[in-house]
C-alpha cells in the first residue's frame, strides 16, 4: 500500500512537471496569436490578453505584401520532392543493407549511422555544390534536405525490415521474381506505418529550417515560408503584430500536420525501435 502510495505521488510530481513545462510553450504561442490580431501599439505589451479589437486585417495585409503565397509553394516543392526522394533512397538502401550480410554492407550501415552525430559542414557543401553547378537553385537544397536526413530514415527502415521474415524473400525468388519485385512488391507495402512517420518527420525538419535556404538560394523569390519571416523582419521591424501574423501563417502547415498525423509518427518510430 505505501509503495502504490509513493508511485501515485510520483505520478503526480511528474505531471505537474510536465504541466509546468507545456506551459513554457503554450503562453508564449499564446502571446503570438493573440498579438497577431492586435494594433501595432496593443501587440507593444507583449501581455496574455485577448484583443481590444480583433485585427483580421494583418493576415491578408502580411499575405499580399510579404510574399507567401510564392513562399508557400517553394516550401511544398523542396519539402515533398526532399520526401519522397528521402523515402525512395533510405527504404531501398535499408533493404540491401539488412538483407545482405556482407562486411561491405556492415560498413555502409554504419556509415549511414554516422550521419547522425556528424554535422554537416556549411562551406565544403556549398563548393561541392558550385562544383556541380547546381548553386542557387531549388534543386540544390531539395538534394542536401533528402541527404541530410537519409541517416535517420536508414535507421528507422533498418530496424523495421529486420522483422520481416527472409522467407517471404526466398518464396518470391522460387516464383521467378527479382530483386526489384521483391523490394516494390512484398516489402513496400508492409513499410507503410515507417513511410507515414518519415515523411511527417522529414516534412516537419525540412519546412521550419531557414539555415540551408538562407546558404543557397541566393534569389529571395525562391526562398521558403520560414525564411520569408527573416525577409519580413526586415521590413517591419517595429510592426510586431505583422509579424507575429507572418509566424502564425508559417507555423501553421507543421501544426496542422502534427495534429492530424502525430499517431503516424509514434506508431512509426515504435514499430523501427521495437521489432529491430
Amino acid at each position: 500500500m505505501n509503495f502504490s502510495r509513493k508511485m501515485a505521488w510520483r505520478n503526480y510530481l511528474v505531471e505537474g512537471f510536465l504541466i509546468l513545462a507545456s506551459l513554457l510553450i503554450i503562453l508564449p504561442l499564446l502571446i503570438m496569436i493573440f498579438g497577431s490580431f492586435m494594433t501595432s501599439t496593443e501587440v507593444l505589451k507583449f501581455s496574455l490578453r485577448l484583443p481590444d479589437k480583433w485585427m483580421f486585417s494583418n493576415y491578408s495585409k502580411v499575405f499580399s505584401e510579404g510574399g507567401l503565397g510564392r513562399a508557400f509553394l517553394n516550401g511544398m516543392l523542396i519539402t515533398g520532392v526532399s520526401s519522397i526522394l528521402n523515402i525512395f533512397i533510405s527504404s531501398a538502401a535499408s533493404f540491401i543493407l539488412v538483407r545482405r550480410d556482407t562486411k561491405l554492407s556492415n560498413f555502409m550501415y554504419m556509415f549511414f549511422f554516422m550521419g547522425l552525430i556528424a554535422p554537416m559542414s556549411t562551406i565544403t557543401t556549398i563548393r561541392v555544390v558550385q562544383w556541380m553547378d547546381f548553386y542557387g537553385s531549388i534543386t540544390s537544397v531539395i538534394l542536401i534536405y533528402a541527404s541530410l536526413n537519409t541517416a535517420f530514415s536508414v535507421f528507422l527502415y533498418s530496424g523495421f525490415i529486420r522483422s520481416i521474415p527472409k522467407a517471404l524473400d526466398e518464396v518470391a525468388f522460387l516464383e521467378g521474381a527479382n530483386t526489384f519485385d521483391v523490394f516494390f512488391k512484398i516489402v513496400t507495402p508492409l513499410i507503410v506505418p515507417v513511410n507515414a512517420t518519415v515523411a511527417i518527420m522529414v516534412f516537419m525538419s525540412v519546412w521550419n529550417d531557414i539555415t540551408i535556404p538562407l546558404y543557397f538560394l541566393t534569389d529571395s523569390s525562391k526562398w521558403t515560408m520560414p525564411l520569408s519571416v527573416y525577409n519580413f523582419y526586415g521590413k517591419y521591424s517595429r510592426d510586431w503584430n505583422l509579424i507575429f501574423a507572418d509566424l502564425v501563417l508559417t507555423s501553421l502547415p507543421v501544426l496542422i500536420l502534427y495534429l492530424f498525423c502525430q499517431k503516424y509518427i509514434v506508431s512509426g518510430l515504435t514499430a523501427g525501435a521495437v521489432k529491430g
